[in-house]
């Protein structure tokens, strides 16, 4: 962790924002594994990629479904 940050982990979870950029256009409802691909498609260096595999939901209605996922991830 850096000093003096909390609440991110700088050796796994993306945060929200950078999530988001691979994923912009994306239509909602998706699975997890849709995340993934597009994200992948859109060039998603491996840590996003890490971290969208790593939510523990499976199904997301929104952008906002992945930013609390994340979150709940910190």
């Amino acid at each position: 962790m850096l000093p003096g940050v909390t609440g991110y982990r700088d050796d796994m979870t993306a945060n929200p924002v950078q999530l988001q950029k691979y994923l912009k256009g994306l239509d909602y409802p998706v699975s997890r594994e849709d995340l993934v691909r597009r994200a992948q498609e859109h060039g998603a260096d491996q840590n996003v990629v890490d971290t969208l595999r790593s939510l523990r939901r499976d199904r997301f209605n929104s952008p906002n479904d992945v930013s609390e996922a994340v979150g709940a991830m910190r």
